[in-house]
């Protein structure tokens, strides 16, 4: 198996009501503020514990309301792209992400691509669809016998789910289900993240969405914040003139970092209004 790490109509925000963010450092808002002086400039971000509090239920996630804010201010600026590049499947970022906000869309780890509306890259074919469903046929039994579990489906695969489940049955069934997995396919690629074990017959990256959206929209430079484990896949292709952020304090690639998606908005707010100055 190939091994990965990973972070999982229009619908209600999600109410922030944390404490205020602290100020960003003042070498980042430097770097903001240099980034928004490109003439063109794409905005990637992952959405959730980026844009959105992680949450129980996937489906519940929203992006904060001041981030929407910030985004539907940002598409106005010509020259802006925003794009999500997420481990979600196209439609689940269709239910999550607010109809304000116009952006490409990178779902299941840079397998699916939605450059445009319309304008689709479909992930799998008969084949791997078929792979897919012998291992869910193997691996279902095992998830519905763990109360809490839950399978989260994919168009290459599907995530296993243990947010809620007992700490040692939780460990105990992400065993199982890689050890029922290599037995049954070999080839599967396997990604670990924050509660969830993920298997895919499609082995594709974040970074490989990031550079597809790059070669199709040219942008003068690229900035991609992310908190999660896969999102690192996207931060190491950035190129010089790039900026990258990490969101929270795991170990990261990105030479900057902001502690929540609180201050993520906060980084956002200042490009628009360095924009807005320019």
């Amino acid at each position: 198996m190939t091994e990965r790490t990973m972070n999982g109509g229009p619908m209600s925000e999600h109410r922030d009501n944390s404490a205020p963010a602290s100020p960003l450092e003042a070498g980042l808002v430097d770097e903001l503020r240099r980034f928004a002086a490109h003439e063109t400039v794409l905005i990637a971000l992952d959405f959730d514990g980026t844009l959105a509090p992680e949450v129980d239920v996937p489906d519940e996630a929203r992006a904060l309301p001041a981030a929407v804010g910030q985004l539907a201010a940002l598409q106005q600026s010509p020259g802006v792209t925003i794009a999500f590049v997420s481990g979600r499947s196209l439609g689940s970022l269709d239910v999550v992400v607010p109809s304000s906000v116009t952006a490409a869309m990178i779902g299941s780890h840079g397998l699916e691509l939605r450059i445009a509306p319309g304008d689709e890259v479909p992930a799998v074919d008969a084949a791997d669809r078929a792979r897919v469903e012998a291992l869910h046929s193997a691996l279902a039994p095992l998830v519905d016998a763990v109360e809490g579990a839950w399978i989260e489906h994919k168009p290459a695969g599907f995530a296993v789910h243990t947010r809620v489940v007992a700490t040692d049955a939780a460990g105990a069934l992400q065993t199982a289900v890689r050890e029922a997995a290599a037995a049954l396919d070999a080839a599967l690629t396997v990604r670990d993240g924050k509660n969830v074990v993920e298997f895919a017959v499609r082995d594709a990256t974040k970074g490989d969405g990031l550079r597809a959206l790059r070669a199709r929209l040219q942008p003068d430079a690229v900035l991609f914040a992310g908190d999660d484990v896969t999102d690192e896949d996207a931060l190491a292709v950035l190129e010089p003139g790039d900026l990258g952020i990490k969101v929270g304090e795991a170990s990261t690639v990105a030479p900057w970092r902001v502690s929540s998606p609180q201050q993520l908005v906060l980084a956002l707010a200042a490009i628009a209004e360095a924009r807005q100055r320019a």
